[in-house]
């Protein structure tokens, strides 16, 4: 188990959570093409939960092996990271929708709307300021996630740079787990208002991101690394995984609280049990490769469905999700070929690893060989949501 342990603490990245990636964008295309809440493709939304479980493990992961390297935590190289890979193909989406809705779109309230919530979404408060409406369109609504991710990149690494004790930012986190999973429970009971700024506040918090943090301080002793491997690091435990994940999905009353565990779990699986059944799947190189460009499919597919409906009208949703996905593959291939790629080179230059690697710019695979993807992509790993 030690030497498990070990290779654990020296993988580079985790292969197979590109797979995960692959699947959570999938679902989340398919919900918003959709466009309903019933049914198995209207619980597409919890694709995201997925990526915040991935997000919260990978981003600690990172964080704790900073620690024990570095000997400390570069909040000024995080930041400029995490700054380089989201900041530049975020705001340059969100220029493009300001462009399109002032010259294109009819409905007065709708554009009026878009440009009084402007301000949250540069600020990445949309979580906050910008509520969901039933009546009418909210354009860009999708953002939340985004704002909550950021939200989270400039709270935890803070809190665990500046904590001086180890069991301080788990004490830390556990206290927002149990906010996540008390606030929903006190909206439906009516003890708080979520119509309010204080209700959206902690509604806002991700259980999901919480369990992920949680789970890579567990994994990274060796203790707790043995405790969780006995479970999650057996050769059945990610299919396992994928079963329950299934079952919570359809069981429509599933706890929100049960859901983001069983995500955690499949995503501790998977990275301490690389060689494990379902590899072939999720290591598959198409399936990488749309994992490894799925933050710019995750901001463009909105405008890649609206664009298909015009070209091709009067289509069914398995078509309309076809050519949304394929449409927004291929403009987040470009996005990332020949935009992004700038400014991830750039990220080498605040790598806090004794020699950092620049990363290439990723091409379309052609099977059978393995996506491309940047070397040593766990350290300073994207949200891809």
């Amino acid at each position: 188990m030690r030497n498990a342990h070990q290779d654990f603490l020296n993988a580079r990245f985790f292969a197979g959570l590109d797979g995960l990636r692959c699947l959570s964008i999938v679902a989340v295309v398919a919900y918003h093409v959709a466009g309903s809440h019933q049914g198995l493709i209207g619980r597409g939304y919890l694709g995201v939960s997925l990526f915040f479980a991935i997000s919260g493990f990978l981003i600690t992961t990172l964080l704790l092996r900073e620690r024990d390297k570095a000997g400390h935590i570069s909040l000024r190289g995080f930041f400029a990271r995490r700054a380089l890979r989201i900041f530049p193909l975020y705001y340059a989406v969100l220029g493009l929708y300001a462009v399109l809705v002032f010259l294109s779109e009819k409905d007065p309230v709708v554009r009026g709307d878009f440009f009084s919530n402007l301000p949250a979404f540069l600020t990445y408060t949309s979580n906050w300021f910008v509520p969901p409406a039933a009546d009418k369109r909210v354009i860009f609504y999708f953002a939340w996630s985004l704002a909550t991710e950021e939200q989270f990149y400039l709270l935890w690494p803070l809190v665990m740079a500046l904590s001086r004790r180890t069991w301080m930012p788990v004490l830390f986190m556990a206290g927002l787990l149990g906010v996540s999973l008390f606030a929903p429970w006190a909206v439906s009971a009516g003890f708080l208002d979520a119509s309010q700024l204080g209700g959206r506040v902690l509604t806002s918090v991700s259980a999901s991101i919480c369990m992920g943090c949680l789970a890579a301080h567990l994994t990274h002793s060796p203790k707790g690394f043995a405790w969780v491997a006995r479970v999650l690091g057996q050769a059945w435990s990610v299919p396992l995984m994928v079963v329950l994940l299934a079952g919570v999905v359809v069981w429509h009353e599933a706890p929100n609280g049960l859901i983001s565990l069983v995500m955690t779990a499949l995503v501790v699986a998977t990275c301490i049990r690389p060689e494990q059944p379902l590899a072939p799947v999720l290591g598959h190189a198409w399936v990488r490769y749309v994992g490894t460009v799925s933050y710019g499919v995750y901001l463009m597919h909105m405008l890649a469905l609206n664009l298909v409906r015009r070209v091709v009208p009067g289509q069914g949703v398995a078509v309309y999700f076809v050519l949304t996905l394929l449409v927004s593959v291929a403009v987040a291939t470009l996005s990332h070929r020949y935009f992004e790629s700038w400014f991830i080179k750039l990220k080498g230059r605040f790598d806090w690893r004794e020699q950092p690697q620049s990363a290439p710019e990723p091409r379309r695979p052609r099977a059978p060989q393995p996506a491309s993807r940047e070397p040593g992509s766990l350290v300073g790993v994207s949200v891809e949501a």
